[in-house]
């Protein structure tokens, strides 16, 4: 097994597909937490799973989201101010792969998962999450292909405090207890 010193490298820079491809794998070794983010816009349900979440501020409770530009949430983040988060539990993954199936319909896609409506957005909490969050977004910003939301979060609960959590590593969804 050959090693690459990580200060001084093989003396090749990746460059375009191969860039990508290596940034997406050692990025893949980054632990992250699986949510569903979901919005109600012009009447129907639309939900997505992200591992790009992350608190930003206590004081007062901010969170930001990463989505890819070309996301249907994101076209509805352009409508809508208020929207949900599901913190995925560890045995979520079947919903997580869902979500983020390419192609799902965009009418009835929450059809299979069980979820009740946040009180505020109306949008889809998950059942059975670890938390939730009611968000409004603050501010939308241009990041590459995709767009940072920061968000002042308007509520959060805890689910069952026997639930695990759903991670994403190295390109898998695996539970963690």
């Amino acid at each position: 097994m050959t090693t690459v010193d990580p200060l001084y490298g093989d003396g090749a820079a990746a460059t375009g597909a191969a860039a990508t491809d290596a940034f997406r794998s050692a990025m893949g070794r980054l632990p992250a937490g699986v949510v569903v983010v979901s919005v109600r816009w012009k009447g129907t349900d639309h939900a997505m799973t992200a591992s790009a979440l992350t608190s930003v501020s206590l004081e007062p409770p901010m969170l930001l989201l990463c989505v890819h530009q070309d996301a249907r949430v994101r076209d509805a983040l352009d409508d809508v101010d208020t929207w949900a988060v599901s913190v995925l539990a560890d045995d979520h993954a079947p919903v997580a792969d869902w979500l983020a199936s390419p192609g799902r319909p965009a009418v009835g896609q929450l059809a299979r998962v069980p979820h009740v409506p946040a009180p505020r957005s109306g949008a889809a909490w998950v059942s059975g999450a670890a938390a939730w969050f009611e968000c409004r977004t603050a501010r939308i910003v241009p990041a590459g292909d995709h767009d940072v939301v920061l968000a002042d979060v308007l509520e959060s609960r805890e689910g069952d405090p026997e639930a695990g959590s759903l991670v994403h590593l190295r390109r898998r969804v695996r539970g963690l207890r």
